[in-house]
């Protein structure tokens, strides 16, 4: 019996032959591979529908305008927010059944002249960019060509001043920096002692506006407190490991540490190894499985995030046009941690 019930399914073959059309343009039809005419369009999408190859909804989208093509660039690396990231833009557009096509690619993220070729190079084919800026006139100059050529620049996470971009997608990265030095300040009991900072690198805007808010507020409301020099991680989690290391060894008065960035599973490692995790008070950014668990044994004492799902709908939407809403700063401690 299976096997005559496999037997009567429809096949691409029967759409085209009951459609008058050769299998290549059913295809072309149901994949929307390229354009094709209106009556050609309707005979295969009739036959199909008539076959029960597919349903009424399907037909509704394939009749409604071409989806959008968008590219997502995100920095290669350890980071396991920005994997994170890449993980929930594919599954949010399968899910949500956005008119939207996504291809996602990994860059170097701290060489300016590789995102902007890569603005370049995979604009060409898609309607939108989406990426996470570097500030430079390299990247500028590579985002007005798109923005002249029609297409949309949408930055994540990280912003760039003075270009022609289309929309900014990500939360206030000055606030998040305040909010960090607020917690590590109010945490630790006011000081006196050290902070450390680790960024992955100020070339990204929001590290720079995150450390600027950091400083602020400190300088404001805990004078007994010191920060050290800002180490540069570049979101990799060894490098992250070897300054906290350093760190830690050349300062015993050091209460608290901000990670900036990313891969705060570095600094995590460190601090469990150095037995002076209960002791530190640490801040990170990106609700991750690797900052859960950090939060739930003690490690880390509260992470700083965004939703990667709102982050990618707004995105989404700013390409289309549509309407989107401020990107909310989400702050976990072990006690409010939500259900994966």
């Amino acid at each position: 019996m299976a096997s005559e019930r496999r037997r009567t399914l429809p096949t691409v073959s029967d759409v085209a032959r009951r459609a008058g059309t050769s299998t290549a343009t059913v295809d072309r039809v149901l994949n929307r591979r390229s354009p094709v005419r209106e009556s050609t369009l309707r005979q295969v999408l009739d036959a199909a529908l008539a076959l029960g190859y597919i349903d009424a909804s399907q037909v509704e989208a394939l009749r409604g305008p071409e989806p959008i093509k968008l590219a997502l660039l995100l920095p290669r690396g350890t980071n396991p927010y920005l994997a994170l990231v890449n993980q929930r833009a594919r599954a949010f557009v399968e899910r949500n059944h956005l008119n939207a096509r996504v291809k996602s690619f990994f860059i170097d993220g701290f060489d300016p002249d590789e995102l902007a070729h890569s603005i370049r190079k995979f604009g060409k084919g898609a309607d939108g960019v989406i990426f996470m800026a570097i500030d430079h006139p390299t990247v500028r100059v590579a985002i007005d060509e798109l923005v002249t050529a029609g297409k949309k620049a949408i930055t994540l996470i990280s912003d760039i001043s003075s270009s022609r971009r289309h929309a900014y997608v990500g939360i206030d990265n000055f606030a998040a920096g305040r909010t960090a030095a607020m917690l590590i300040g109010r945490f630790s009991g006011h000081g006196p002692g050290q902070v450390a900072l680790i960024a992955a690198s100020r070339i990204y805007r929001a590290h720079l506006e995150r450390e600027v808010g950091f400083l602020g507020l400190i300088e404001e409301r805990f004078p007994n407190i010191t920060v050290s020099a800002t180490r540069e991680g570049h979101d990799d989690r060894t490098e992250n490991y070897q300054h906290t290391k350093k760190l830690l060894e050349g300062h015993p008065d050091i209460i608290g540490i901000y990670n900036v960035g990313g891969s705060s599973d570095g600094i995590g490692r460190a601090l469990r190894e150095s037995g002076r995790a209960q002791d530190i008070t640490f801040i990170g950014h990106g609700l991750t499985s690797d900052t859960r668990a950090m939060l739930a044994d003690g490690t880390m004492d509260a992470v700083i995030t965004q939703d990667p799902d709102r982050l990618f709908e707004a995105s989404v939407n700013a390409a289309m046009d549509k309407e989107t809403r401020p990107i909310a700063m989400e702050l976990y401690l072990a006690e409010n941690l939500p259900q994966e």
